[in-house]
């Protein structure tokens, strides 16, 4: 069967996309070109986010469900308000006690869903067109069918046994009793129908004959979600947390999605070093070691759940610039050494800015591996975002806390940079594109070719534990200083060669106050594109 959409994405660098009538930039080019068409038709940066989003549930089945959940930063260009919409999963009202790493690819490592609700609440509050519109290419494509691209197929291939047990998915990846190969037409009748009737029939659709489906099928592997669970699931609009870096202003998600608090804790603790007196981490090995010292400062400090967002005196404290200069005095660096030592997940994003400066930045994903349980319903797999229980398990029917980091900033009350990263390194991701952006001037193009380091991946039997990837590509002698340094802090420190997606895939969006000419150019890591309207 040939199939109506091409897959035009490769890895590799890409092409710059520059213009000033609107910008997408997100992992897959079939998703981009739906966005950018909704912003060339006079929709606005929520109508075209949604419609990558939509779209995404299609193209990039190994990274995101309908059953997973939506952390979205939007900033209105007429008022000069941010809002964050906190859409993602939940735990289950019911309690899952002694909960461990073969959980996860059960149905008891099954979050609630909010990716729909979240959907529905965003359009409600900021679209401009109708939902209609915006699902038109997600069930076009999972119709029509589009050619499966080679990061797909590898996704597909790891996860063969579990696509392969269900009939819901072999329907859709095998053909004559084997997977569909590269370049050939992924077509999912099944979730196209799921799309036709949310579009027709919205929530009402979602809490009745979606939710018993999940239900039925969660249940049928140890999982306990209910009908209850997707009747009290409630999105939740909030501020976004908001800092301050050399002159800039940060705006990024709030917890639970703790992402962007951790970007302005890092970059209040980075405010103590001069960087541009050390070079750029892929020349200089200070610069280096005090990003990964100062990313995983915040990245594995306490969770910052839902409750801390409820506390204004807490929340002042952890951003404050004194507590971010404490911090940085406890950090043993390259560039600030201490006479003593211490005490000792697949995703997407999407950026999207419109002709009139709307912004918004949100990063979607079923929280887990792909397939990583085997269970589907309607036409869709049921998310395994249960590992961020690992992290910290949220009290019954509450979100789980996650560090998901969409994010802007802003210059004079103007957006400069629009960002976000998927991946278990996208805070590391985010922190270091932004201090190549705002600390060494690079243009969109040099920051998301540097190398770069990340976290250590999750590992389901222990959990989230301390450490750092690295790519190649560092001048001579910079790894070999900080692989040094780091044997000396006990650091796991782990080579990963070239561009690699563990490391994060950077969906920025650069925008000069003085013209409005807005550049991108997607990641090379993934297979991704930015599209100027």
């Amino acid at each position: 069967m040939k199939a109506k959409y091409a897959t035009p994405g490769r890895f590799g660098l890409k092409e710059v996309a520059t213009g000033t009538g609107g910008m997408v930039v997100t992992s897959e080019p079939i998703a981009a070109s739906a966005g950018a068409q909704v912003l060339r038709e006079g929709g606005n940066a929520m109508d075209a986010i949604l419609a990558v989003a939509a779209t995404q549930l299609i193209t990039e089945p190994h990274m995101t469900s309908l059953t997973g959940g939506i952390s979205l930063v939007y900033r209105d260009a007429a008022t000069g308000e941010a809002s964050y919409l906190s859409g993602n999963v939940n735990a289950p009202l019911a309690e899952l006690p002694d909960f461990v790493g073969a959980d996860l690819s059960r149905g008891r490592g099954v979050p609630v869903p909010g990716w729909w609700p979240a959907f529905v609440a965003a359009h409600e509050r900021f679209g401009s067109v109708s939902i209609a519109r915006l699902l038109d290419p997600a069930i076009d494509a999972a119709r029509e069918g589009f050619a499966v691209s080679p990061y797909l197929f590898g996704s597909m291939y790891v996860a063969r046994e579990n696509l392969g047990r269900n009939p819901q998915s072999r329907e859709i990846f095998f053909r004559d009793g084997c997977l569909i190969a590269p370049e050939e037409a992924l077509v999912q009748e099944r979730a196209a129908r799921t799309l036709e009737r949310l579009r027709d029939e919205g929530m009402d659709y979602y809490l009745s004959d979606f939710a018993k489906a999940f239900c039925e099928e969660n249940q049928s592997d140890g999982g306990v979600i209910t009908q209850a669970d997707f009747d009290g699931y409630r999105p939740e609009w909030a501020a976004p947390v908001q800092g301050t870096y050399r002159g800039f202003d940060v705006i990024g998600s709030a917890p639970p999605d703790d992402g962007g608090m951790q970007i302005v804790e890092a970059l209040n603790i980075l405010e103590n070093l001069d960087l541009r007196d050390s070079g750029p981490a892929s020349q200089s090995p200070k610069t280096l070691s005090a990003l990964i010292a100062a990313h995983n400062a915040v990245y594995y400090a306490a969770p910052r759940e839902k409750r801390f967002r409820e506390s204004k005196q807490v929340m002042d404290v952890l951003l404050s610039k004194e507590y971010g200069r404490q911090r940085f005095e406890l950090l043993d660096t390259l560039a600030h050494p201490m006479s003593d030592t211490p005490p000792s997940p697949g995703t997407i994003h999407i950026s999207v800015i419109d002709a009139q400066h709307n912004v918004a930045t949100m990063t979607h994903s079923h929280m887990a591996s792909g397939w990583v349980n085997g269970l589907y319903a309607e036409g869709f797999q049921l998310s395994g975002g249960g590992s961020f229980f690992q992290r910290v398990m949220p009290q019954p029917g509450e979100r789980a806390t996650i560090y998901l980091a969409p994010s802007m900033v802003l210059r004079d009350g103007k957006p400069v940079i629009v960002s976000g990263s998927p991946s278990v390194s996208l805070v590391a991701c985010v922190l270091q594109n932004l201090v190549n952006l705002m600390d060494f001037g690079m243009s969109i193009e040099q920051t998301v070719a540097e190398p770069r380091f990340g976290a250590r991946p999750h590992e389901p039997a222990r959990g989230w534990l301390p450490g750092t990837t690295v790519e190649s590509g560092y001048e001579h002698g910079v790894l070999d200083e900080v692989r040094k340094w780091a044997g000396q802090n006990r650091l796991w420190f782990h080579d990963i060669g070239p561009w690699n997606s563990m490391t994060g895939n950077f969906d920025g969006i650069t925008i000069d106050p003085a013209s409005g000419l807005m550049r991108s150019c997607a990641d090379p890591r993934r297979m991704g594109m930015s599209i100027a309207v």
